[in-house]
């Protein structure tokens, strides 16, 4: 038989988002093919296929021992979260098998599926940073007799996934600051900054909402600036090492001295950039947006509020809530009372009959006969027992005529008079009548007596 030779060996997912990149998260299945394209005969021991996911850290650092003595120190750590294997043909055997425990391949494509699991824990997210990495990925390798296996390697993106419709995340993050500019024994004025944004949760390709209020009292010209830094950490053998990168930046205008300057939902975005690392062991990846005053020889005013890049946008219930919380918070910010809170429904008052009844009839009475003050009190009471009315029912009652509102208004004040009677007793007044027998008032008594007199 004459022996042929392998072309190809290749791996394919079969789970393929838009741009052809498999991604997959904790607890997912992993599914593909190992492909083999062979010109002729080929003898195969086994087809190995293993899966492996490991986070690393390495850097090093030079160090002195002595005056002439100097040695490099060398920080390493590793944590895998993944390791599977499989054998997709044959088992692994030394080199001295036997001719019948091979597998013969013909000419052609021969294809081999695999699958696995992702374990059901929280997965680190594929990262490449300068002094470390989190990497996934399947190899597979075709050992034949006598000769050096066949291998080929493939990544696969594993995303821990940060959802930000959370309310810690929908939280508003705001600050101030203020900074004295000193020279020797003068000192100008203050120069203060404010910063507020309105949640702490984001997504790459969203925009960041800058709401910023700066105020230079001092006697130099300075720029307000934002800007979105990433912060690397690795830990390794106890120590670690920080490296932090510029992702995007924003300037204002040149702020003159005794001005201020205000931003109003200055938009600053997001490029596609790593989620943040938070549960991993030994490398950390973190995101804080930086609203800062660039002063001119001196020490910037700089004002750091911590962000979190995750992987689920925001929902646009959470939006909605958000925009709410935010308005809410600038208005505390601000200074100004944020909105109240509905009132409790009336009918949800659980009074009993009798402790109405007993609190009505303790104050009848208490005033004397003639003057009843409880009745008034009942009005009133009663009213509260009832739920308040709709729109629709306050514009009916809009149209009352006048007159009859005059006319319910004096019969109200004639049962319910609005001052305790007084402990002496009132002269008593005479009572005039008309020609129709009707109650005169004391200005048309008058009048009718000087017309007489005349």
């Amino acid at each position: 038989m004459v022996l042929g030779k392998v072309r190809a060996l290749a791996i394919f997912f079969d789970s393929l988002n838009e741009n052809s990149l498999p991604v997959f998260s904790g607890g997912e299945l992993v599914s593909g093919r190992v492909v083999v394209e062979v010109t002729g005969g080929v003898r195969v021991k086994s087809l190995d296929m293993t899966a492996r996911g490991v986070a690393k850290v390495r850097w090093t650092e030079s160090r002195n021992a002595g005056a002439n003595t100097a040695y490099t120190q060398n920080y390493t750590e590793e944590v895998e979260y993944l390791h599977h294997c499989d054998t997709l043909i044959g088992e692994e055997r030394d080199e001295d098998c036997h001719e019948e425990g091979l597998t013969i391949l013909h000419a052609g494509l021969h294809e081999f599926a695999f699958s696995f699991n992702l374990p059901q824990m929280a997965l680190a997210t594929s990262f490449e940073g300068k002094h470390g990495s989190v990497r996934y990925w399947v190899r597979a390798e075709l050992h034949r007799p006598w000769l050096l296996p066949v291998k080929v390697k493939k990544e696969f993106i594993v995303f821990e996934h940060i959802d930000i419709n959370t309310p810690l995340l929908l939280a508003p993050q705001a600050g101030s600051k203020e900074k004295t500019l000193c020279c020797w024994f003068c000192a100008s004025g203050p120069i203060s900054l404010s910063a507020k944004i309105e949640r702490k949760g984001y997504t790459p390709g969203e925009s960041i909402q800058i709401f910023a209020e700066v105020e230079n009292c001092s006697s130099r010209v300075v720029v307000p600036k934002a800007a979105l830094y990433q912060t690397q950490t690795f830990f390794a053998k106890g120590k670690g090492k920080q490296i932090q990168q510029l992702v995007s930046n924003l300037r204002g205008d040149p702020l003159l001295q005794g001005k201020s300057q205000s931003w109003e939902g200055k938009l600053l975005k997001i490029p596609p950039v790593s989620p943040s690392i938070l549960d991993c062991p030994i490398i950390r990846v973190e995101y804080a947006l930086v609203v800062y005053v660039d002063v001119p020889g001196g020490l910037n005013l700089s004002l750091s509020l911590p962000l979190v890049i995750g992987t689920i946008p925001l929902h646009a219930s959470s939006s909605r809530t958000s925009s709410i919380s935010s308005n809410c918070s600038t208005l505390t910010w601000l200074g100004l009372p944020a909105t109240p809170e509905a009132p409790p429904s009336y009918g949800d008052l659980a009074i009993s009959d009798s402790h109405r009844r007993d609190c009505l009839q303790g104050c009848d009475g208490s005033y004397g006969e003639g003057e009843d003050q409880g009745s008034l009190l009942t009005y009133i009471t009663e009213f509260r027992y009832l739920p308040p009315p709709v729109y629709s029912e306050e514009t009916r009652h809009v149209s009352v005529p006048l007159r009859e509102l005059r006319e319910a208004s004096a019969q109200t004040r004639h049962r319910h008079p609005r001052h305790p009677r007084p402990t002496q007793p009132a002269p008593r007044q005479m009572t005039h009548h008309d020609e129709r027998g009707e109650t005169l008032p004391d200005t048309a008594v008058s009048a009718e007596r000087a017309l007489g007199d005349r």
